[in-house]
């Protein structure tokens, strides 16, 4: 019999938690507070109590081929950016194939994740969960926390004076599920985050206005590239992340604040922030600039005050008549079930965002308390992967120090690189620490290597996108078709664009074309500079 282990909550994070303890031969048992999988990404109109929410037009920032888990590619007549109903249906279908529903108990609560008497020998934990009114306590020999850092909205009222005497509605943006409410109404939506600029766009075609208030702007980035390509596809590579490092941080700053000036100017369109454009996670948008250009959308500074009916902003310009007021201003996490897991301002200190340095055995981990500029899923499954080795004995960690000195180091980066924000706690980079996480793993792909037996997959890892699916090149949990998915990614990126036939030019790709002009323009940075 293999260990026992306890998920908690069964969404995107929860199911490959499930897949990959029974990859390892553990025995998962997944308790689901509500009715499905799918968690934040499952629609409902009224969702339960302390459920993460969408609303009902959400369509994700990352594209397909980016966000797919490592063995089971989303199917290539799905569109690149899909819809909160397609997500939900891909989870459907990988729960599906991997018999994963079977592990879950649904409508379920976990109370409380307590160390047993004698954890120092033997890593035990007491899980009380209850169902129906009734609760129960059973013994573990490991956790996986999967609930999630979308649950507990962050609404500062205590920011904006005179909020609470406002006439009319204010809400969190996990509130808001449908614009036809709002039609004809003169909206404020504060906070300029994905949800916000979302939500702003959308309310624009039916209010009579909408007022996007931020305090210091942002850069705004578009899902659809040069050449019509996913951004994520072209961007989050290996090659980009080497000229990353190579380049001096002002050189990079300039180029992409250059490419995003190119569509629209964030100085005129009164977006613009004071800080860099690889010093704070950027919003993706591809609509808001059209909604600026014709006046449906018009960004505002911080809001200094509320009176009854009207806005009074930080640059003493007065919005009268002010009907409702949207918090699109993120969210806290908190872990009430286990008081080992510690947070104080949105901070926790985990190594690798995941294994807790001062247990005295290495049995919990939480999974997805990230923020990539890039698709969670891939990293959770990874952290999945490693703390099923870890939970078997198969993969020992640092010790103690050496995993609070890793978490110090990654404290200061954070410092150091970003402006302070309480989303900026749990910051990563994308292709970095999906390998630091992969080279502890043993799963990282070696280029070399690669050079030297198969040129052809090394040079679609190195200069193609960072997928998923070049963790299981090698190492634990290979998989036999990890070759075929690689060289085929960008067929499956262009079959659900490519609905009418048309004849295609002969010789240099436009991917080749756009990589030839990167290289064109760093090589003539480096000549005239």
């Amino acid at each position: 019999m293999g260990k026992k282990v306890a998920v908690i909550g069964a969404g995107t994070s929860g199911l490959v938690a499930i897949k990959s303890c029974l990859e390892e031969g553990l025995e998962p048992t997944c308790f689901e507070k509500t009715e499905d999988i799918g968690g934040l990404w499952r629609f409902k109109e009224n969702p339960e109590d302390g459920r993460a929410s969408i609303y009902k037009s959400v369509i994700i920032n990352t594209s397909k081929e980016m966000m797919s888990y490592s063995d089971f590619p989303i199917p290539e007549d799905f569109p690149n950016f899909m819809h909160n109903s397609k997500i939900f249906l891909y989870f459907k279908m990988y729960a599906e194939h991997f018999q994963l529903t079977q592990y879950i108990q649904f409508k379920t609560n976990v109370i409380s994740v307590t160390k047993r008497p004698d954890f120092a020998t033997t890593g035990q934990w007491d899980v009380t969960t209850e169902k129906d009114g009734k609760q129960e306590t059973a013994i573990f020999d490991a956790v996986l926390v999967c609930s999630g850092h979308h649950t507990d909205a962050h609404l500062p009222l205590d920011s904006f004076p005179g909020i609470k005497n406002f006439k009319g509605r204010y809400l969190h943006s996990r509130d808001y599920k449908n614009p036809e409410e709002f039609s004809g109404k003169r909206v404020i939506v504060i906070g300029i985050g994905n949800s916000g600029g979302d939500i702003a766009v959308e309310l624009s075609r039916t209010a009579s206005q909408v007022f996007l208030s931020t305090r210091r702007g942002s850069w705004i980035l578009n899902r659809v590239s040069d050449y019509g390509y996913p951004l994520d596809m072209l961007n989050l590579t290996r090659f980009f992340n080497t000229l990353k490092h190579t380049l001096p941080t002002s050189m990079l700053n300039y180029v992409g604040e250059s490419k995003v000036n190119q569509r629209f100017d964030h100085a005129n369109y009164g977006l613009k922030p004071k800080h860099r454009i690889f010093s704070q996670h950027p919003m993706v948008n591809d609509d808001l600039p059209n909604r600026i250009i014709a006046g449906t959308v018009l960004v505002k500074c911080n809001v200094a005050r509320f009176s009854e009916t009207d806005a009074i902003f930080d640059d003493e310009t007065v919005e009268k008549d002010i009907d409702a007021v949207i918090f699109a201003t993120g969210y806290h996490f908190s872990f009430p079930f286990c008081k080992e897991i510690k947070v104080e301002n949105n901070k926790v200190s985990l190594y690798k965002y995941t294994f807790l340095p001062e247990l005295e055995k290495q049995t919990l981990a939480v999974i997805g308390l990230i923020q990539p500029l890039g698709a969670i899923m891939p990293i959770s499954e990874l952290q999945c992967r490693l703390a099923a080795r870890v939970f078997t004995g198969e993969k020992l960690l640092p010790s103690s120090s050496g995993m609070k000195e890793d978490i110090r180091k990654k404290k200061e980066e954070m410092a150091r690189r970003y402006v302070y924000s309480q989303r900026h706690t749990i910051q990563v980079d994308y292709i970095e620490f999906m390998d630091e996480l992969a080279e502890l793993l043993g799963v990282k792909p070696d280029l070399w290597e690669l050079i030297r037996t198969d040129p052809k997959l090394a040079w679609h890892v190195y200069f193609g996108p960072c997928t998923p699916y070049q963790y299981r090149i090698t190492g634990p949990g290979k998989w036999d078709k990890a070759r075929k998915t690689i060289l085929s990614q960008w067929d499956r990126a262009l079959k659900p664009t490519r609905t009418r036939h048309v004849e295609q030019q002969s010789g240099i790709s436009p991917a080749q074309l756009f990589l030839l002009g990167i290289l064109v323009v760093f090589a003539a940075i480096f000549f005239f500079s």
